[in-house]
Parts: structure tokens; C-alpha cells; sequence
């Protein structure tokens, strides 16, 4: 178009502007073409990633050397577009840049829904959670260290010589012929016997 041909034409109102499209279908990029037509023109099967280690143990004269930087710089390229085209959309069409960024959040919401829908609401969490069952009382078991007893600090329930429950304020396992912990003797409390 010549010079004097868009002098005359007038401006579009902002309100009748288009937001372009996304960078990614745009339907005819000269440069995406010139860049695959010279990666075409190369005949290389496949390059290793520019800048890595595979990259950099090939030769300058290696087309795959160049293959690699038209595909980074083509990546480059599409990426920094596509984000200038997402802050032009949050600046003039912010509706349509919240669609567009939450499209594929979306679409996996669409895929769990059926899921989620069978799966219990915090409300019926909490209604099964109200329905206590009644407190098991803890029971000393014969040949078994003994229990804490809830609620009293320090005090622990025993299988007594007949097989009934004590609470006793020690841990020490109960034994048949053994004196209570408090008529231990000094010289052998590290064998923990008592002696009567």
C-alpha cells in the first residue's frame, strides 16, 4: 500500500478495533516459513537442543548446529510474541485474556466434575465426623509393656498378679515375686530388679 493511500484513510475508533489474534494461529508467518524452509533446506533428521551439551560437542560446520539455533530462536520468537499478545489482551480485553489463560484449567474442570460430584461435600464430612463412637477404655494386656493412662500424667495401667488392672505411677512391667519400684534397691537399679 502506497503512502498517500493510508495518509487518507482514517483512523478506526477504538470501540471498532479488533484484538489481533493469538500468535500461534496466525495463518500466514513469513518468518515461521523462512525459518522451517531453511531447516527444510539443511536436510538434517533431528538436532539436539541448542546451547546444550549435545550442541556443543559439534562441529561449527555441523547443519545440525544451525537447525538447533533457527528452532531455539523460532521458540524465542513465538514465546515473546505470545506474550506480548497476552498483555495486549489484559490491557484492552481483559474478559477475553481470563478466558483465554483459564481456557485449559477449564477444560480439566470438565473432566473431574463427574468425580468430584460423587465425592462427600465438607458439610457431609462433618455430619459423619459429629457421630462419636463411644471411648474404649484402655486395658493393660498380660505380657504386653503397660499403657499411659488418658488424662492422668504419669500414670500408667498395670496387669496386676491376679490379672486385674492397676494404675501405678511407674512403667516398669509388673513381674511375679518383685516388690513395688519404691523398695528397689540402689545397688541394682540398673538391672531394674527389686529386691524385698
Amino acid at each position: 500500500m502506497s503512502a498517500t493511500r493510508t495518509a487518507h484513510r482514517p483512523a478506526a475508533p477504538p470501540s471498532a478495533r479488533l484484538t489481533p489474534a493469538p500468535p500461534e494461529t496466525t495463518a500466514h508467518d513469513p518468518v515461521a516459513l523462512w525459518a522451517s524452509a531453511q531447516v527444510t533446506a539443511l536436510n538434517v533428521g533431528g538436532a539436539p537442543e541448542y546451547g546444550g551439551p549435545a550442541w556443543c560437542a559439534l562441529r561449527a560446520s555441523d547443519p545440525r548446529r544451525s537447525v538447533a539455533i533457527l528452532t531455539a530462536a523460532e521458540q524465542w520468537r513465538r514465546h515473546t510474541a505470545r506474550e506480548a499478545w497476552l498483555d495486549h489482551l489484559l490491557n484492552h480485553d481483559p474478559e477475553r485474556w481470563f478466558a483465554y489463560v483459564t481456557a485449559d484449567a477449564n477444560d480439566h474442570a470438565r473432566t473431574i466434575t463427574r468425580d468430584l460430584a460423587r465425592r462427600p461435600t465438607h458439610d457431609e464430612l462433618a455430619a459423619r465426623r459429629a457421630v462419636h463412637a463411644p471411648a474404649r477404655e484402655v486395658v493393660a494386656t498380660p505380657g504386653w509393656p503397660p499403657v499411659a493412662v488418658p488424662g492422668r500424667p504419669g500414670w500408667w495401667r498395670h496387669v496386676g498378679p491376679r490379672g486385674e488392672q492397676l494404675d501405678l505411677l511407674h512403667n516398669h512391667p509388673q513381674e511375679t515375686g518383685r516388690c513395688p519400684p519404691s523398695t528397689m534397691s540402689p545397688h541394682r537399679s540398673s538391672t531394674r530388679r527389686y529386691a524385698c
